[in-house]
């Protein structure tokens, strides 16, 4: 495993039972293999998505929440998904859809969708008497069965081109050509089995390749621009995605990120490491606010695919020090992709996240994650179903049977639930098929003219009253409203910015956030009610919020500061800092983050920082040292502080709070050049020491680039 692969390897092969026999791939119907008759079989209907802004939603324009996780093993030398030699495949499925999965990401290779379609499956090896459903089937056969058990348990399926070649560790290949396959066999690949499959809605997204990465001074390396280059997986995306659309407009197509982006300035040529930004593989999407993909007349079909991971992965730089959900979300999801859905560019569905659950940093890491992802209701694939992911483990413990049940817990509120059910992406068939104590279909939740309501119900709710702001900043506005009323019952309600509906699935209470607005902005809001049979109420009396002005939050934050070290060239560092409350009310400290930044100038990289004095306590003032991912002009490092507790009342700063820094090795620093320094011995305002409030910058600047 590469040092930041994030796509764990197939750590356990199938039993050895000899060389698989060559079978010609029978030419028929996707979904036609008999499966138990326990669940019931989908009725016809339209379950194809598209999307509209930051959402995905179904044909009638209705939100929907994709939650689900993979199960890998079709991507691997075994050619068919792990865990078939000890569990059964009939019930593996059934349990992920009576525990909340809604769509499976199956990870496959290109060189197995060839073989495919050139009539060369085999017989992959399972165990018969675990499954003797699909004993003797070929890999194809196997996938078909398959693919009609989702479709009777209302499961979702996507498919994800994780390697070229079948091969257990090909995702750590960089890109999506190798050896015999090439660039475009890749894209008929995805051509034949996007026509095999063109009719059936089981299938409803393509995940164009798995994590294309690479380092500035490697080769090859997928990089992100506006060239037809080979490399470049923005036209291989975009390309796939044409091609794939052209056969099956209906298809969501799924982009994910690279490694590297170059930082401003810098040009693709460069081979410096430190010339770029860098994350996870497939988790850096920067490039897309310059070379955004264009598909065409059926860019409503695109969404984006960021991967994250945690520590036990790889011990990312932003994971040294003290670290949480802020600085993650600041420093990390922000600027590689979470921009575009704050920005309402694009849906996002993190195709790759998950771990062990360690009972620390991991663990943190994962939680933090899990709620950004419930609080904006973004689309997710966990890694993964299988036990034997050597890095991460999985939701089913090692006899592929039970569930992992503190894991789960985990995962349980990232998956779409409505009414206390988990909600199928299908229009007639619940989660866990017809008869389902714990799922609900799509016409449940949103009634569509049918479901569960009585059909003779044609009264609608009353509009919902007293819509009011409880909470405003510079992007986000908090609402609520008092409930309406129904001859039979509410189910839910909807947001309305404008003439767009801003919520993702009914809201089952009376109060919703908006998100990723403009500061300095005005908007209007309205809310209506719906009722289990589909009808839908008159609006709310239109409220007009005007968002906070941007950098201003409602506790506005100053730094002040003095340098209480006269010499530039000694072994210490020694700032003095002052917050202050410049707006209108009270400001809790726990909020803050001010960073002061510098270079280290040689010698150990390691600085260590200590609070001298703080007139509101040093135990109150918390400090970490955090090396930038590449030196920028004045500075390769800063020294963050926040604080515990407390609060400023308007007005008022928190006194004197002297600080220090030193190497390890106790070398001199240089600086006379550093980006927060000045020579005032008199506290006065430093905008060269930015503050934060959240993830929001709030006061002054970092340097360029960094």
């Amino acid at each position: 495993m590469a040092a930041v692969q994030s796509a764990p390897a197939a750590a356990r092969p199938a039993p050895a039972a000899g060389s698989p026999a060559v079978t010609a791939a029978p030419a028929t119907a996707p979904g036609t293999s008999a499966a138990p008759g326990t669940a019931g079989v989908a009725a016809p209907g339209d379950d194809w998505l598209h999307t509209e802004g930051n959402r995905i939603v179904d044909a009638n324009g209705d939100d929907v929440w994709l939650t689900g996780a993979n199960w890998f093993g079709f991507n691997a030398s075994e050619r068919v998904f792990h865990g078939l030699w000890s569990g059964n495949i009939t019930q593996i499925t059934r349990s992920m859809a009576d525990r909340g999965i809604n769509i499976v990401r199956v990870p496959i290779s290109t060189q197995l969708l060839l073989e495919w379609k050139n009539g060369r499956a085999t017989v992959p090896n399972v165990n018969a008497h675990a499954n003797p459903e699909i004993a003797g089937k070929t890999s194809l056969e196997v996938f078909d069965f398959w693919l009609a058990l989702c479709k009777q348990y209302g499961i979702k399926v996507m498919l994800d081109v994780h390697s070229a070649e079948a091969d257990n560790s090909g995702h750590v290949y960089p890109v999506w050509w190798k050896g015999t396959v090439t660039t475009e066999q890749f894209h008929t690949a995805w051509e034949w089995v996007t026509a095999r499959y063109r009719d059936d809605d089981t299938l409803v997204a393509m995940d164009i390749k798995n994590e294309p990465h690479g380092k500035a001074n490697e080769t090859p390396r997928a990089k992100w621009d506006g060239s037809a280059d080979q490399d470049n997986f923005k036209y291989a995306c975009e390309t796939a995605g044409k091609r794939i659309l052209a056969v099956n407009p209906n298809l969501l197509v799924l982009c994910e990120g690279i490694e590297i982006y170059p930082r401003a300035g810098v040009s693709w040529s460069s081979t410096t490491p430190t010339d770029y930004h860098s994350t996870w593989w497939g988790g850096n999407l920067r490039g897309v606010r310059d070379h955004p993909v264009d598909l065409g007349a059926h860019n409503d079909q695109l969404v984006y695919s960021p991967h994250d991971y945690g520590p036990l992965v790889h011990a990312q730089p932003w994971f040294s020090g003290e670290w949480n959900r802020t600085t993650l979300e600041r420093d990390v999801w922000d600027p590689n992709w979470l921009y575009l859905h704050k920005e309402n560019k694009s849906p996002l569905l993190i195709g790759e996240w998950g771990g062990f659950l360690d009972g620390g940093p991991n663990q943190k890491w994962m939680t933090a994650l899990r709620d950004l992802i419930v609080e904006h209701r973004i689309h997710q694939t966990f890694w993964c179903l299988n036990p034997n992911s050597g890095d991460t483990g999985g939701l089913l413990l090692g006899d592929w049977k039970s569930w992992d049940e503190e894991k789960y817990a985990l995962l349980k509120p990232a998956l779409w639930q409505h009414g206390g059910k988990f909600v199928s992406l299908d229009h007639e068939v619940p989660l866990g098929g017809t008869g389902s104590t714990t799922g609900v279909s799509l016409r449940e939740v949103y009634g569509d003219g049918g479901g569960p309501g009585d059909p003779a119900d044609t009264t609608a709710p009353t509009a919902p009253a007293a819509l009011t702001s409880t909470a405003r900043t510079a992007t986000s506005v908090s609402l609520s409203w008092t409930a309406a009323t129904d001859d039979v019952r509410v189910t839910g309600y909807d947001v309305y910015r404008g003439t767009v509906r801003v919520n993702a699935a009914p809201v089952t209470g009376t109060t919703y956030t908006d998100t990723g607005l403009t500061p300095a902005t005005a908007y209007g809001y309205a809310v209506r009610a719906r009722d289990a049979a589909g009808n839908v109420s008159p609006p709310s009396a239109v409220l007009n919020v005007t968002t906070a002005p941007g950098g201003t939050p409602s506790g506005a934050v100053r730094v002040r500061y003095k340098n209480n070290d006269a010499s530039p060239t000694d072994n210490a560092i020694r700032p003095g800092l002052q917050v202050v409350n410049a707006g209108s009310s009270a400001l809790d400290l726990s909020t803050v983050s001010a960073r002061y930044y510098f270079t280290r100038d040689g010698g150990s990289p390691s600085v260590a920082a200590w609070c001298d004095h703080a007139a509101v306590g040093c135990a109150q003032v918390k400090l970490r040292v955090v090396p930038l991912t590449a030196p920028v002009a004045g500075a390769d490092a800063y020294l963050e502080v926040t604080f515990t507790g407390g609060s400023l009342a308007a007005g008022r700063d928190s006194g004197d709070i002297q600080l220090r820094m030193s190497k390890s090795d106790w070398s001199p620093f240089s600086e006379a050049d550093d980006h927060s320094r000045s020579a005032s011995t008199a506290y006065a305002d430093a905008p060269s020491i930015p503050a934060y409030t959240g993830t929001a910058l709030a006061w002054g600047a970092p340097p360029a680039g960094a």
